[in-house]
């Protein structure tokens, strides 16, 4: 007979855990404060920069840290600086080898995302700013740009 459940099937099949998640640094300033919480002439430039690393750790366990940097205003008129270094274990199972790279570097960065996100506006709200809500962050594109670059690189020094 048959087995039920599809046990053997089930298995095999694709997996990706998050096993933890963690703030590993975080770093807010408000250097002009109280000036920087009254009442501004315009609408502050917002810089944000995004930035992925991995590393394995064991066999299927993989640390993954979203490093999320950002500012509002310039120089004298700095309102905010924030740093994040958010990141998480994720285990990846059954998974063919050469999908590991792009599942770690796409997909681990996607689930710790939000979480980032949060911790980042409420730190400009403590801080006397109205909350700071990052756009959701193409990690897909962001993965492509950077193979992109590291297939250039080699190229450029030869």
């Amino acid at each position: 007979m048959a087995e039920g459940n599809g046990g053997s099937a089930a298995a095999e099949a694709p997996t990706l855990n998050a096993l933890v998640q963690y703030t590993k640094d975080f770093s807010f300033e408000n250097p002009n404060a109280p000036r920087s919480l009254g009442p501004q002439t315009k609408p502050p430039n917002i810089a944000i920069q995004v930035n992925v690393n991995a590393r394995q750790i064991a066999d299927a366990d993989y640390e993954v840290e979203l490093l999320l940097e950002g500012s509002a205003g310039e120089g004298a008129d700095t309102l905010f600086k924030f740093e994040l270094n958010y990141a998480g274990i994720f285990r990846v199972l059954n998974i063919p080898q050469s999908d590991v790279h792009p599942v770690v570097m796409i997909e681990c960065p996607r689930l710790l995302f939000p979480f980032a996100r949060q911790i980042v506006a409420e730190a400009v709200r403590n801080g006397g700013f109205p909350p700071l809500y990052i756009d959701p962050i193409d990690f897909a594109g962001l993965y492509r740009q950077r193979m992109a670059q590291t297939a250039q690189a080699p190229a450029a020094q030869a």
